[in-house]
């Protein structure tokens, strides 16, 4: 596979923001920290990068969907510890649809453009949690048995998942 997180230098974090509002720039050195720290420390920065690119566990920001293939590639890493946690937190990307759900329920999504911008933050994620499927349908048949239980549970949430509504563009959101 190579060294991990070789490309995470070629994204400008430092021009995104994260889910919470903030600038992204910490999210490469968490993404290290995940892929050569010991487990204590990996555990750790899965937390923290949870709270970068899935605030509360639901929502996306704008380095959300640019951190995803590196989440992909650490999760099939062999040394990395925190498969599991790191599969989960994919879960929670795919999933995540607080902006879809706040346009469809009031209809902001037509008048409202940075509704829009963040319901293709959440689009573009899901797109890259999905495109990372070999990879995960490989990690689920790892003997590691909480690293393929966790994987497993990311394929069928991708199978289930449905897809985001039309946009007042009429792209898919």
């Amino acid at each position: 596979m190579g060294s991990p997180l070789r490309s995470v230098s070629g994204v400008r974090w430092a021009e995104l923001r994260d889910a919470t509002g903030a600038p992204a720039g910490g999210i490469p050195p968490l993404l290290a920290r995940i892929a050569h720290g010991d487990e204590d420390a990996a555990r750790l920065a899965v937390d923290e990068l949870g709270d970068a690119v899935c605030a509360l566990g639901f929502v996306v920001g704008e380095a959300t969907a640019p951190a995803v293939p590196f989440l992909v590639e650490l999760a099939a890493t062999p040394h990395v510890s925190c498969k599991a946690e790191l599969l989960d937190l994919l879960g929670s990307i795919c999933q995540a649809d607080q902006w879809h759900s706040a346009c469809a329920a009031d209809r902001i999504g037509r008048r409202d453009t940075s509704h829009r911008r963040q319901s293709g933050w959440e689009a573009a994620a899901r797109r890259a949690v999905l495109a990372g499927r070999s990879v995960i349908a490989a990690v689920a048949s790892s003997v590691r048995p909480e690293e393929a239980t966790a994987a497993r549970r990311l394929l069928q949430t991708m199978d289930h998942i449905p897809p985001f509504p039309e946009s007042a563009s009429g792209r898919p959101g």
